[in-house]
């Protein structure tokens, strides 16, 4: 059985860079929140879903309960489903995950989720009994996870170095690309942001922490910074020696993305535009030799374009993951796409990463993409810790364009 994406029935909040606009609200009860208020924009009961999922990568308080609190609170409290971490790969796993429920025909429509707040991550303490004196272990969870693979015994960071080193990719070359990321975005917000108004809502009112009134509230996406070639020119990298500079690489962020599943006659019948129709098509997942995270999405993107039945040269469109600048360059030289025709109208070195919802939002541009284009394959592809990565391939059609 065939799984669907109805159009028009996903969604994303604005991203806000960390400590920012959003970093006062806890993620499962925000992404809630936004569910109730875009299913009744689109005129649709949260009793439509018969299965859902979430991902998300950072705890917060009372989070055990995941999903189930998630939709009791988003209006139906009668169906059940999983919370998965797979680090920066949440997102492309758990629309694996419901693509696998709807077509095993164990549902019909799926919630598939991914809310997370870099903002105010919280500090853990581990009890040892067996430790001096009974001492335990503590860690920042989003900051000390940064800085140290527990396997790799390094930063993310380094991880870019090894490979900018490997194929000798030089910072003028990663801030070549930086400058079209920016350019890309920016198309992105002309016309008062029309191409994020397509899924996104805008202006968009940030409620306070009691979601009783409007704190602030947001234009589009919240600190991004004015990006020039002088100034990147600037900037040193962020390691003695290395290559990579804080302009070559994405920011934290905080903010949720969700999108439904649906077997062919259900998103039919709750799509925005029956005409459009949007078929999951394929996924791929793979890990590479240790500290070497950013060329991951290679051989993810080949495993799901193998697992599509097509080649890249069917490939229409491309969105990427992209923690570094290295991450393109080293797809498109090891694949043969126009690095700089990647990533149109917006991608994650830009708009930031929230870590669970970030592939999620970049497959929702990627459906609007293909969309104006009239149709075709499209492949979004990341890495993810651990020096692994998924890819996913959606089909787009438009009888009135075909």
């Amino acid at each position: 059985m065939d799984r669907y994406i109805p159009y028009g029935v996903y969604w994303s909040t604005p991203y806000a860079r960390w400590q920012g606009a959003l970093a006062h609200l806890h993620s499962i009860e925000f992404a809630a929140h936004v569910t109730k208020a875009e299913l009744a924009r689109r005129g649709l009961p949260a009793s439509i879903f018969d299965y859902g999922v979430l991902g998300t990568t950072v705890p917060q308080f009372r989070s055990l309960q995941g999903f189930n609190w998630l939709i009791a609170l988003a209006g139906n409290p009668d169906i059940a489903g999983p919370t998965i971490h797979q680090a920066c790969a949440t997102s492309a796993r758990i629309l694996k995950m419901a693509d696998q429920e709807i077509g095993n025909s164990a549902a019909s429509c799926a919630l598939v989720i991914a809310a997370d707040r870099t903002s105010n991550g919280p500090h853990v303490y581990y009890p040892n009994p067996e430790g001096p004196g009974a001492k335990g272990r503590a860690e920042d969870w989003v900051q000390d996870n940064f800085q140290d693979d527990p396997w790799a015994k390094c930063a993310m960071v380094n991880t870019a170095e090894n490979v900018a080193r490997k194929y000798q990719i030089p910072t003028s070359r990663q801030h070549d690309v930086v400058l079209r990321r920016y350019q890309q975005y920016a198309e992105a917000c002309a016309g008062d942001h029309a191409f994020h108004k397509r899924y996104m809502t805008l202006p968009f009112a940030v409620p306070d922490a009691k979601y009783g009134k409007t704190r602030v509230t947001l234009d589009g996406d919240e600190g991004i910074h004015n990006t020039t070639e002088e100034g990147l020119a600037r900037l040193k990298p962020v390691l003695e020696g290395g290559t990579v500079t804080y302009g070559g690489q994405t920011h934290p962020a905080d903010g949720s993305t969700a999108v439904v599943v649906a077997t062919r006659e259900k998103a039919r019948e709750i799509s925005r535009n029956p005409d459009i129709e949007i078929r999951i098509a394929g996924f791929g997942q793979a890990r590479v030799e240790k500290a070497h995270m950013p060329m991951a999405p290679v051989p993810t993107s080949k495993r799901a374009l193998a697992d599509a039945g097509i080649s890249i040269k069917d490939v229409a469109a491309v969105k990427s993951h992209n923690p570094f600048a290295v991450n393109d360059l080293v797809f498109a030289h090891e694949t043969g796409y126009d690095v700089m025709a990647m990533n149109n109208y917006g991608c994650s070195l830009v708009w930031g990463h929230p870590q669970g919802p970030t592939g999620l939002r970049a497959i929702v541009e990627l459906i609007e993409e293909l969309a104006m284009r009239g149709g075709g394959y499209g492949l979004f592809h990341g890495c993810a810790a651990g020096d692994s990565g998924m890819a996913a391939v959606v089909e787009v059609s438009d009888k009135k364009r075909s």
